[in-house]
């Protein structure tokens, strides 16, 4: 008998911590703990060797020609020791029915359903009618290589994925107005991210004789350019697909607008824009003003500010273009550094693959609606789509309010029904193959 919930609290207890001086025992740890509770799986499964601590594992089906790759990642984000968890980051505590701890959500949880559905599977006997690939990076959280690893193994492999399924969208409650019932969103794409350093200069000196323009004040008035000339509002075509499911269980007028949202686009757009920033994130590239830094003591003029500008860009727009509108608003006396950038990922197609992913979430979340959607933040994904495009992303799992926040943040939280719904949710969808 798996015990599913020991499985991931093992897996929680490992501090694979992605992009610092990290002690590969931890990385190792975690292997032997995934082997120790999923003996099946590692007996059954041809492991192909990737290096950085990558796992890519075959379990062979009846059939090849329409392989699935299942993914999560092994890395998490850093614990802040001076934040004040409720419950230890690292003991994966359970208290109540919730799990408690960094990566429960991001993206442990996802990995240890995934290789609890498939031993749940091989100890019932079943054979996939697919090939199944797992494919567990090890640096998803510091845009590492070792998905690019995975992607030329299968290429060496000649293997077309019919369907790739990452982390991304969750069955989300509370996140969009009017809504009640909670909305499965199946991410179809991911927006592109660029990182800028904003620079400004000025001459230096002594404090107590400040010049006019210095500068903190360049470097303040271009980040304050940014923050009141938001970019432009769109409805992207996955948006209005998702708004087209999604218009039936709003209540209220605003349900009648999205119901008509592809003859709206340009006014919903701006509606969700100034919604909040959920909604708004959703309709536009947008720049949070991340890292700062200017004089190197209180007494001293600095002679350079700068200032970390992480852009999260629209799926109708390219990096390059979101780039150079920042140029044009912060004006000459800033300098625009750009530290990386790439572009939005392809759209996947409402077909064959999505309507499965559909059917399965229906039939094991009954209450849930599922829906297309453009997720925000970046995966591994992104590096899949570019060579196959039937790349989706979905963690099976239900999610607060409070879940949303504790993302990459304090008190991270998975409930332990909703992570054993997760597995129930991945068995189908092997069997549903």
């Amino acid at each position: 008998m798996i015990d599913a919930v020991a499985a991931l609290q093992a897996a929680v207890r490992r501090r694979t911590v992605a992009g610092m001086a990290k002690d590969d025992t931890e990385f190792d740890g975690l292997h032997a703990d995934l082997r120790a509770h999923f003996p099946l799986l590692f007996a059954t499964c041809e492991q192909v060797e990737l290096r950085d601590h990558a796992l890519l594992l075959r379990w062979k089906g009846a059939q090849d020609d329409r392989p699935v790759v299942l993914m999560a990642h092994q890395d998490v984000v850093p614990v802040n020791p001076r934040d004040d968890w409720t419950h230890p980051a690292y003991d994966a505590q359970v208290v109540d029915g919730v799990i408690w701890g960094r990566g429960t959500l991001d993206c442990k949880g996802s990995l240890v359903a995934i290789c609890a559905a498939v031993e749940e599977l091989l100890a019932d006997g079943v054979e996939p009618a697919q090939d199944v690939w797992l494919s567990f990076g090890a640096d998803e959280e510091v845009h590492g290589t070792t998905a690019a690893a995975a992607i030329a193994a299968l290429q060496e492999r000649a293997v077309e994925p019919w369907l790739i399924l990452d982390e991304g969208g969750m069955a989300v409650s509370g996140a969009f107005p009017g809504v009640s019932k909670p909305l499965a969103v199946i991410g179809l794409t991911e927006k592109g991210v660029v990182e800028l350093e904003l620079v400004a200069r000025a001459e230096g000196g002594h404090a107590s004789m400040p010049p006019r323009n210095s500068a903190p004040a360049k470097l303040a008035r271009a980040i304050l350019a940014l923050d009141k000339h938001p970019a432009p509002a769109q409805l992207p075509e996955p948006t209005l697909q998702m708004l087209q499911r999604v218009a039936p269980h709003v209540r209220g007028p605003l349900g009648s607008l999205i119901g008509r949202a592809d003859t709206l686009r340009r006014p919903l757009a701006k509606v969700f824009a100034r919604m909040g920033p959920t909604t708004a994130a959703m309709t536009r590239t947008t720049y949070a003003i991340t890292e700062l830094s200017g004089a190197p003591a209180n007494n001293v003029l600095a002679t350079t500010a700068t200032a970390g500008v992480n852009m999260r860009v629209a799926v109708t727009e390219t990096a390059e273009d979101a780039v150079e509108r920042v140029r044009t608003m912060v004006g000459d006396d800033v300098e625009v550094v750009v530290r990386t950038a790439y572009d939005p990922s392809p759209v996947a197609d409402l077909g064959d693959a999505f309507a499965l992913l559909e059917k399965i979430t229906r039939e094991v979340m009954p209450d849930v609606v599922p829906v297309p959607y453009v997720v925000m933040a970046a995966t591994d994904a992104r590096h899949f789509q570019q060579v196959w495009h039937n790349c989706y992303r979905f963690n099976p799992f239900r999610m607060d309010e409070a879940q949303r926040q504790s993302l990459h943040n304090v008190d991270e939280h998975l409930g332990v029904d909703s992570f054993l719904e997760g597995i129930r949710w991945y068995r189908a969808l092997l069997q549903g193959l």
